[in-house]
């Protein structure tokens, strides 16, 4: 083992890994013995395919099972009998039997349930009219002549449609300006049956024998609850926030027992609720998603510490699994792999906040001991989401090489109940950024990193804490935004009708706070951010349109700050070409070479 400085170690992580044979995978469905899952191709220039564990791709090569409800989608198809129901992106059209049924005419289509009977499906309309308006709805589709019938309207939002065995339908509605982590209503047939402005509902879900069951946070933390009763309370999350539809964390087993993903301590889990108690099983994931029962036990996406993202299908009484699918095929050494350590550390008021923790780790160098390692401090989007614990690429990228990370589970993020998540109502651009800075001085403090390398990335959200960290305060010496908010009044005034009044409940109503909002906006204060930045942004993006990050670096580049910009056709909010993330991440990682001192290894 030889002794270099940090941030030069030679890593086998390269950008071209970043993206070599990944696919994502998500959304499981059962169909009988089958299951099927969606796979988010690079290398197909993010081509959505749905995937059979039988038969293989299931759609032709000149489709792309993707919806633009909400923007960010999800639900994007489901099967019955043989039957696949989906939205192509192209169109947005509804196709069945890989022909589109319904008309050509601008309509969107997500979270489809097909009715028992087989000639229907349940879902989430959206029509975006000539005045500008769009209208969000629950619709019944004839998935044999495509004819729409209108079931629930005069809600700003809708979601869920799930059937009952007997034909009884419940769905979720909100309306501005909640998110559905705020407050949702549950209906079933249109008669209301649980939720609120300060409750938050998600994943309604029948059973077998019919028994509606969904998870709300009414005790603080999202647990699952049942019409015939409550299910044994936990300080734990049984659900993520629902950015995007179809999320899917509990089924039941052929012998009625319920099986549920929850998240404690920032780690997921899984266990069986039973007779009154939760069980909770042996399995090495960290993350666990699209939880569905199938072949007397169960299937879902997961992922651990050392292990990659891949559809799994799990035993539970035997607590043993074989994988079916994994995101990528190319293995990493574990002797490289940084493994997540979840850490608490004291921020503002005397408060408590979490982050995971990833030490540099290569076999094959240690820095010198006269010396600390950089710290890449890394920021979720949302910002109401959370950190993975699982195994990532992007962070391996930067502790093989020497670098430390952190993912900073700031107040406002998920998995640590709704007092914690509300930290952030109407502080955004100040808890997290506290937050933020107080871990890595933490960090630094403990002598595990060097406090003078400092730098800050994140994207979306992650991007606005990101930039007002270097604005509003000094404790980092450089830092990345991808496809980040410079300026909220923009963003209020300016985007998509899901997150149109999210600022309301992060920084205040608008207009009426519009002070606040400029008083938060990196791109008003731009003369004090003094240290150099990297902006990547992409131009179709609709969530953060371009001029936000364009508007910023020509503020930055007239005041004279060293800026590096990167603009990328054909991206949107995310990035899901191939070629994309690897130009990103070698920018990225050289930008940072240039201002913390070290010669990366590409």
């Amino acid at each position: 083992m030889k002794a270099l400085p940090y941030g030069s170690w030679a890593s086998p992580v390269t950008a071209d890994l970043l993206v070599e044979k990944v696919v994502g995978l998500s959304q499981l469905h059962v169909d009988g013995d089958d299951l099927y899952w969606l796979e988010s191709r690079p290398n197909e220039a993010g081509r959505h395919v749905i995937v059979s564990n039988d038969a293989g791709d299931a759609i032709p090569g000149s489709l792309s099972a993707r919806t633009l409800v909400h923007e960010y989608g999800g639900g994007d198809y489901a099967v019955a009998d043989g039957r696949i129901v989906f939205s192509d992106y192209r169109s947005q059209r509804i196709v069945v039997d890989n022909r589109p049924i319904t008309p050509d005419d601008g309509g969107r289509y997500a979270d489809f349930d097909i009715h028992p009977g087989g000639r229907s499906a349940a879902c989430v309309r959206e029509r975006h009219l000539e005045d500008g308006d769009v209208v969000n709805d629950i619709v019944v589709v004839s998935l044999d002549d495509g004819f729409v019938r209108l079931v629930a309207s005069g809600h700003d939002f809708f979601s869920a449609p799930r059937w009952a065995p007997d034909g009884r339908l419940a769905w979720l509605a909100w309306d501005h300006p909640n998110m559905p982590w705020d407050g949702t209503s549950l209906f079933v047939d249109g008669e209301l049956v649980a939720g609120g402005l300060e409750e938050s509902i998600s994943q309604p879900r029948w059973s077998p024998d019919g028994v509606l069951h969904w998870v709300s946070d009414r005790t603080g933390w999202w647990n699952i609850c049942s019409e015939a009763g409550p299910l044994p309370p936990m300080d734990a999350e049984f659900t993520y926030p629902d950015w995007v539809f179809g999320e899917h964390t509990y089924d039941w087993l052929p012998d009625g027992r319920l099986v549920a993903m929850y998240t404690s301590g920032g780690i997921d889990h899984l266990a069986v609720v039973a007779e009154g108690a939760v069980r909770t099983i042996d399995v090495p994931f960290t993350e666990l998603s699209c939880v569905v029962a199938w072949r007397g036990g169960i299937a879902a996406v997961a992922a651990s510490g050392t292990e990659s993202e891949a559809v799994v299908q799990i035993d539970v009484d035997a607590a043993s699994f074989s994988v079916l699918r994994t995101a990528r095929e190319s293995t990493l050494d574990p002797r490289f792999i940084s493994v997540a350590e979840p850490v608490e550390f004291p921020t503002e008021g005397g408060a408590r906040a979490h982050a995971l923790f990833y030490p540099p780790t290569n076999p094959d160098a240690e820095g010198p001991p006269d010396e600390r390692p950089p710290l890449v401090v890394m920021i979720h989007g949302g910002p109401t989401s959370a950190a993975s614990p699982a195994l990532n690429f992007v962070k391996q990228y930067f502790t093989t090489r020497g670098i430390a990370v952190v993912d900073v589970n700031y107040g406002g993020s998920t998995g640590y109940g709704r007092d914690y998540r509300q930290r952030l109502r109407g502080q955004w651009g100040v808890v997290d950024v506290q937050d933020c800075a107080n871990a890595a001085r933490w960090l630094a403090d403990e002598g595990l990193v060097d406090g003078s390398r400092l730098a800050i990335r994140g994207g979306s959200a992650g991007g606005y804490t990101t930039l007002c960290a270097l604005t509003f305060r000094d404790d980092f010496a450089t830092g990345a935004s991808f496809y980040g908010v410079a300026d909220a009044e923009a963003l209020a005034a300016d985007t998509h009708k899901f997150e149109s009044r999210y600022l309301d409940g992060l920084i205040g109503p608008y207009p009426a706070a519009r002070d606040l909002y400029r008083a938060r906006s990196p791109i008003h204060f731009a003369s004090q951010l003094r240290v150099p930045v990297i902006l990547l942004q992409g131009l179709e993006d609709k969530v953060v349109p371009p001029a936000q990050a364009e508007v910023m670096v020509a503020a930055l580049r007239a005041n004279g700050v060293e800026c590096e910009y990167l603009a990328f056709e054909g991206e949107q909010h995310g990035f899901r070409k191939a070629d994309t993330i690897k130009a990103a991440a070698e920018a990225e990682l050289s930008f940072y070479g240039k201002v913390l001192g070290f010669d990366p290894v590409l």
